[in-house]
């Protein structure tokens, strides 16, 4: 019989806007759409199976972080939060089964990047939110041009980007990430 007491997944929320489901006793679940499609995107951008090296920009609750360690066993994370308050938070009620796969910064999206080593990563995952919108200095093609830099020649570039009709915020992105790479694939 189920525990009643304890609720199967946790749905974490910023200034009121929904930001991250975790389901800790199964990180595979990925409730959210936009989430399932950055998985979809992570998986087809690699070899089956293997261990990936990915940097997520933004952590939020870590959902695709703990997926990711789910799903490609030996994967070695960077993930990069600005908020510290809700990174104490999520380490604190939403711990990592493995924390030693994940290393968590607690920085500006754009300013890691510019230390961060070249060609380091197989995936760079841009998913950073304040409130719900992307900050605007992480909408440039320097922006852009930075997360490429980290990216091995063969690495996969995944954004969150969230826009309603009539999607002028996701075209002006869509041009901004076709100015960095030639041939973006669109999910």
């Amino acid at each position: 019989m189920p525990d009643v007491d304890r609720p199967r997944g946790w749905l974490l929320t910023v200034d009121g806007a929904p930001q991250s489901y975790v389901d800790l006793d199964d990180p595979e679940c990925l409730e959210f759409e936009y989430v399932r499609r950055i998985a979809y995107a992570l998986e087809a951008g690699s070899a089956p199976g293997e261990p990936v090296a990915a940097v997520h920009l933004g952590g939020g609750g870590m959902t695709v972080p703990r997926w990711l360690a789910r799903a490609r066993p030996g994967s070695r994370q960077e993930v990069v939060e600005a908020d510290r308050r809700l990174a104490a938070l999520v380490a604190e009620h939403l711990p990592l089964a493995d924390p030693a796969s994940v290393t968590v910064h607690t920085a500006d999206a754009r300013a890691w990047l510019a230390t961060a080593v070249e060609a380091s990563a197989d995936a760079v995952v841009a998913d950073v939110f304040g409130g719900a919108r992307v900050p605007a200095h992480l909408t440039s093609v320097e922006f852009v041009r930075a997360a490429r830099r980290v990216l091995r020649p063969d690495g996969c570039y995944v954004a969150n980007v969230a826009d309603a009709a009539p999607f002028a915020f996701l075209r002006s992105q869509l041009a901004t990430v076709r100015a960095v790479f030639p041939a973006p694939a669109e999910i």
